[in-house]
């Protein structure tokens, strides 16, 4: 097999550590395998750099100062694989074989870097590359960053260049959790996810792998995260699958829109779960819900919705604090999915301000992470997909 190992700062936060991660790498290498590795900067130098900086400084010395992290990192592991008699070598901004290049927007240089990546690939029988992590190199030969999560960019980028089989992000988590084991009791590992769950996991605050990381994974390249102290590249630890791909889509058939109306909607807990379960005991499907301060809405079938509206009915009959139900029909949705929409700044106004100046009326906008659900009447259905498509392509 082919192996990207990125090592996070906590895996390489002390002496021991560093042993550990060098004897799994040693491993693998003598296993028959062939390794690359990203480092990150040990423990939390990076950010320890970073606040020490209170001084004016420009874009160009900020970046070296903050690589010099990495730079030791590198330089620690090439040690400890020599020791272990594992022929090694440190790449880092500047050196020749340099594979991150940076165009003037300072946005990846997409065909230089697989170029270099794919000439690091050539090399590593017998070789292992230790490559600093979150570090690029303009076109000018100066130090440029990758971002927040640069270390993870670097793995999963570079593994995808170098037509790797897997990347292994060794860090200090079993992998994908149930839950936050600091916060609640019985958490587990999670044996697989897909992309499209870790993305939205990701951007509502699960620190596992950066959401710029994955960007660049594909269908082909198997992506696992692994604790530290396990010390084994090749097994355990979370599986990530698939690849993230953005999507323009309209739902083939209408949707009926039921609001509840009622001062409980917001007073009283498990309403929400109340008129669900209404629904649910007819096997009615919700394709979406908004709420507000003192209404909730769901979006069905429109063949189920007369159904929907004598089962809300009745549930706001028997509850007081409820006010009124009412439908409207038939509404289409438009979904917007991509990856990349939480780092585009205005891009819901983006999305809505071209269907408002061609007069067509958003019924409801439902957002998550990594989506955006634009809900308009039936009969604006195919000029709204239109005026979407065309913003995106």
């Amino acid at each position: 097999m082919r192996v990207v190992a990125k090592f996070g700062g906590t895996s390489l936060g002390s002496g021991d550590r560093i042993e550990r991660a060098a004897d799994s790498v040693a491993n693998a290498v003598e296993a028959g395998h062939e390794i690359a590795v990203v480092a990150s900067a040990m423990g939390s130098t990076t950010d320890e750099l970073l606040d020490d900086i209170t001084f004016e400084t420009d874009d160009a010395d900020r970046a070296e100062i903050v690589s010099m992290g990495e730079r030791t990192s590198v330089r620690m592991l090439k040690a400890a694989l020599s020791v272990r008699g594992i022929e090694a070598v440190f790449l880092e901004p500047g050196h020749p074989d340099w594979p991150v290049i940076t165009n003037e927007l300072g946005e990846v240089d997409v065909e230089e870097t697989k170029e270099r990546a794919h000439a690091i690939a050539e090399r590593l029988d017998g070789v292992v590359p230790i490559i600093t992590g979150f570090l690029a190199e303009d076109h000018d030969g100066n130090v440029t960053t990758l971002g927040r999560g640069g270390s993870d960019t670097t793995a999963v980028m570079l593994g995808n260049y170098m037509d790797a089989d897997e990347v292994v992000i060794v860090t200090d988590v079993e992998g994908v959790m149930t839950g936050d084991p600091r916060v609640v009791e019985g958490a587990r590992n999670v044996g697989r996810i897909t992309v499209d769950e870790l993305r939205n996991l990701s951007f509502r605050g699960a620190e596992v792998v950066a959401p710029s990381a994955l960007s660049y994974k594909d269908e082909d390249l198997s992506v696992r995260v692994v604790h530290y102290q396990h010390g084994d590249l090749l097994r355990g630890g979370t599986r990530i699958e698939g690849q993230f791909e953005s999507l323009i889509d309209m739902r083939e058939e209408p949707l009926a829109c039921l609001t509840i109306a009622g001062r409980a909607i917001r007073n009283r807990s498990g309403i929400l779960s109340q008129l669900a379960n209404a629904l649910r005991e007819e096997e009615i499907n919700i394709d979406a819900v908004a709420s507000g301060m003192d209404s909730v809405t769901f979006y069905v079938d429109v063949d189920v919705a007369e159904t929907a509206e004598a089962l809300l009915h009745e549930a706001v009959v028997d509850d007081e604090a409820l006010s009124s139900v009412t439908v409207a029909d038939p509404i289409a949705v438009i979904r917007v999915t991509g990856g990349e929409l939480p780092n585009q700044p205005g891009v819901i106004q983006d999305i809505i301000a071209p269907l408002s100046d061609a007069g067509i009326n958003i019924i409801d906008l439902i957002t998550s992470a990594t989506s955006v659900a634009v809900f308009v009447d039936w009969e604006d259905r195919e000029e709204g997909l239109e005026i979407v498509q065309q913003r995106f392509d």
